[in-house]
């Protein structure tokens, strides 16, 4: 993949180019890779033909493709990163900071995180999903002289590499039933009706792979870390974890799936997935709303999302690709935007609580109606991308009656959410507490927050415009 090799050779110049530079254009260098990376993903998208004999020889023997679907994932993640990375320039006045090994990690964990959406081969989701992982465990803890930051990297490690232990039993049990790591070499109409195929070590090595995959997107029962880790992690890059890492955790989850769409008539993956969903709408949603912090409740907003990417997962149809890839981009636009905001009231108050909120909509009008925009999003009100999302995957779930009463949960946990939402939102309109001195909003980050809102508003407004990029 060209954006693989990119991200991946640009991380490494970045990475000089702060040892040369100090701090100066590391943003700049670091967006323009990214901007290279998603026109190396759209080319590859577009001239299938050019690359189909690079697929067998230079991409490892078909242990990753990049096709149509896996590219717009792909491309979700790029543009994530591209809203987010504008927002560690609070870095280049720090003395510590370590900006460009910043940018650097970034890049290789968006490399590792399209690596998880193009994989073919079980052996190339381990390491993309270690290259994705290890670059956040270290951004968790980048800032070393705080205590919550050096407790979130150890327990997202700790968390982590139980999960990936879970994960790599699961892919032994599947390479002992199978014979092969390859996707399409592991499941087929017959799965099941061998006589020598050993079924149960199959389903057993499945569900553990499910398992590990559901850590990763923050799904109950497996979401414990979330809360601690990203109110402790740097908020750029609790920023980068809530978008980059669960889309990237989704679509594997996906690819994994339909690699075994011949089995969706067996009960035993859809109960795992539909009591996850159930706990995970239910606390995601449940306990955003007696947060205090909103760096807090957008942890607890992250999971209850989680929740209805799985709703889509469940509901498996022919739209569920294209429904769980509006939802990701949708989701990912609104929350990079919150948490940018966030950052910017954050670093003027030293705090990311509520607090800061509190008249924003007087003192700096423009950012509260980008952060109402977001909030909207999420909470999945009309003209926004969001309420289109949710629209999708409501309908494609109600019509599948096996899940109707999952989705009328889901119904009424969205509605819940529109009050802790709007909590922010009356903060910021119905207070009378206006804090001193301006937010300061470099040009990246303004064109990276109207460029979100803008997306938001075209999406709701004209959700037939990402068939533009099929």
């Amino acid at each position: 993949m060209i954006a693989i090799g990119l991200l991946s050779l640009l991380g490494i110049l970045v990475l000089f180019m702060g040892m040369i530079t100090g701090r100066k254009g590391i943003i700049g260098a670091t967006s323009f890779s990214i901007l290279l990376a998603l026109a190396g993903v759209f080319y590859e998208i577009r001239n299938p033909e050019a690359l189909e004999a690079a697929y067998a020889s230079a991409y490892m023997n078909g242990m990753m493709e990049m096709g149509t679907a896996s590219g717009l994932f792909a491309a979700v993640i790029l543009t994530c990163g591209l809203i987010i990375v504008p927002f560690a320039k609070a870095y280049e006045r720090q003395e510590h900071a370590q900006l460009a090994e910043y940018c650097a990690l970034m890049l290789w964990a968006m490399a590792g995180a399209v690596m998880m959406v193009t994989y073919r081969n079980l052996i190339m989701l381990f390491v993309g999903l270690e290259i994705l992982s290890i670059s956040v465990y270290i951004l968790t803890g980048s800032d070393k002289r705080n205590v919550r930051s050096n407790e979130a990297a150890l327990k997202y490690f700790l968390m982590g590499s139980f999960a990936t232990g879970i994960l790599l039993f699961g892919f032994a049990l599947i390479y002992g039933s199978a014979g092969s790591f390859y996707l399409d070499q592991m499941a087929g109409p017959d799965l099941f009706s061998g006589q020598d195929i050993p079924v149960d070590l199959r389903m057993a090595g499945m569900v553990l792979v499910i398992i590990g995959l559901l850590f990763k997107v923050s799904a109950a029962p497996f979401h414990f870390w979330t809360p601690d880790v990203y109110e402790g992690a740097p908020t750029v890059f609790t920023a980068f974890m809530s978008t980059v890492v669960k889309t990237a955790g989704f679509a594997a989850l996906l690819i994994f799936l339909e690699a075994f769409s011949t089995l969706f008539d067996h009960i035993f993956w859809f109960q795992i997935l539909a009591v996850s969903t159930v706990l995970t709408l239910l606390i995601g949603n449940l306990l955003a709303l007696v947060q205090s912090s909103f760096k807090r409740m957008l942890a607890y907003s992250g999971i209850s999302h989680a929740g209805y990417m799985l709703i889509a997962l469940l509901a498996f149809s022919a739209d569920t690709v294209n429904n769980l890839l509006f939802y990701s981009l949708s989701y990912g636009l609104a929350t990079a935007t919150a948490f940018g905001v966030l950052i910017l009231v954050g670093n003027r108050h030293q705090t990311e609580g509520l607090d800061p909120l509190r008249g924003l909509g007087k003192d700096e009008p423009l950012l509260a109606f980008i952060l109402t925009v977001a909030l909207a999003s999420l909470g999945g009100i009309p003209l926004t991308a969001g309420f289109v999302g949710k629209l999708f995957i409501f309908s494609d779930a109600l019509s599948n009656p096996a899940i109707l009463a999952i989705s009328v949960v889901a119904i009424i946990m969205s509605t819940v959410s529109v009050y802790y939402y709007f909590k922010v939102v009356a903060a910021m309109y119905m207070s009378d507490k206006v804090a001193p001195g301006r937010v300061q909003v470099s040009l990246g980050q303004q064109v990276a927050l109207w460029g979100a809102t803008a997306g938001t508003f075209a999406l709701g407004l004209a959700p037939g415009i990402l068939r533009l990029f099929l």
